[in-house]
């Protein structure tokens, strides 16, 4: 009896030992650890709170099938080598601004913003649901990479000025912090366009190593606190008139994902691009705010600056076809949206503006 008791027990045992190194290996097999890199300082209001906040809607939404851990500009990899990071897959997903790898194709700044260019709503639209989407992935299969857009922060400011910007001849001789296309316009109005990425911003400008800066609006730049260095500050801005930030994914890890999967990643991309506008728009105003009571100029550039800056801007970024075939696909179908927009626009937020004050 009470042998077979034993071995009653210990063949119970056997099996559950049994089926616990059977079953433990497949739920290990089903658990996904990616690494997102960005191109933000950590914690920075907005841009790096809402690329965290895509990481933990992943890891979420997944029930820790897809744990996605962040690490900010420095951390894993500098901010402007994030992109080769995703497509080499040392990190499987970035979270920045496409007009960052403008020495990777000319025409990846139209899916973040372009001078003279698209509205947050407007480059909505276009990505979703005017063939902008399909040109971007066709853009970016060749880099191994996919991207998504994964926030937006509005119309942004047109820059931190140490001196006032009176006429055309005050660009002459700038040293301006400038990304993408936008940097090759200042360049013709005769100031020397610098890329810098944020966290490199404030030093540049203490030291003197530039004499203006843009970088996004009165949120940001106010907890950058640039206004303690610069006291003119010009709005609205030409060069990014709806600033998509975007999530890029490595093409074969996303491709290895199950469907349920791939839905989050894409679901919660699409969720904070929606809900970074949001916050944006509310925390620039409060923001704007404590900037005039800390005593900062806030005023637009002379209507002789605004029309050379769109002016260039349309030259510009109409030199993008001559780079391709996928260019010059990528520019016509921005630029039709572009018309059909502008011709829509007096009867809609343009017209409607205009008449509420």
């Amino acid at each position: 009896m009470k042998r077979r008791n034993f071995l009653k027990n210990t063949i119970g045992i056997g099996t559950v030992a049994a089926a616990t190194t059977l079953s433990s290996p497949a739920l290990s097999k089903g658990k996904i650890k990616w690494k997102m890199i960005t191109t933000w300082p950590k914690n920075f209001p907005g841009l790096g709170t809402g690329a965290q906040r895509i990481a933990d809607s992943i890891t979420a939404m997944s029930e820790g099938q897809l744990t996605v851990k962040l690490f900010a500009a420095g951390e894993l990899v500098p901010a402007f080598e994030c992109f080769d990071a995703v497509r080499q897959d040392t990190a499987q997903m970035s979270h920045g601004m496409s007009y960052y790898w403008i020495n990777k194709n000319k025409s990846t700044p139209f899916f973040a913003a372009v001078p003279g260019g698209l509205t947050a709503q407007e480059h909505n639209a276009w990505i979703h649901y005017g063939g902008g989407q399909d040109l971007w992935d066709e853009l970016y299969a060749d880099f191994n990479v996919k991207g998504f857009l994964g926030g937006n922060t509005g119309v942004q400011m047109g820059g931190w000025f140490n001196k006032e910007i009176n006429s055309l001849k005050d660009f002459k001789g700038l040293k301006m912090r400038m990304p993408g296309l936008g940097a090759e316009v200042i360049n013709r109005m005769g100031a020397t366009a610098v890329s810098l990425p944020g966290g490199e911003i404030m030093p540049a400008l203490q030291s003197g190593a530039i004499d203006a800066t843009e970088w996004v609006g009165p949120w940001n730049d106010l907890a950058f606190g640039f206004y303690k260095v610069a006291n003119n500050y010009y709005g609205p801005g030409f060069h990014e008139p709806g600033s998509h930030t975007e999530c890029i994914v490595n093409k074969t890890a996303f491709d290895e994902l199950p469907i349920n999967l791939k839905k989050i990643v894409e679901h919660a991309c699409v969720s904070e691009n929606n809900r970074m506008l949001s916050e944006f728009t509310y925390a620039n105003n409060i923001s704007q705010k404590k900037l005039i009571d800390f005593g900062v100029n806030i005023k637009n550039f002379p209507d002789e600056v605004y029309q050379e800056m769109f002016k260039i801007s349309d030259e510009v970024v109409a030199e993008t076809a001559n780079e391709g075939d996928i260019n010059k696909r990528i520019y016509n179908s921005w630029l039709k949206f572009k018309k059909e927009a502008r011709e829509r626009a007096p009867y809609a937020e343009q017209g409607y503006m205009t008449r509420r004050g």
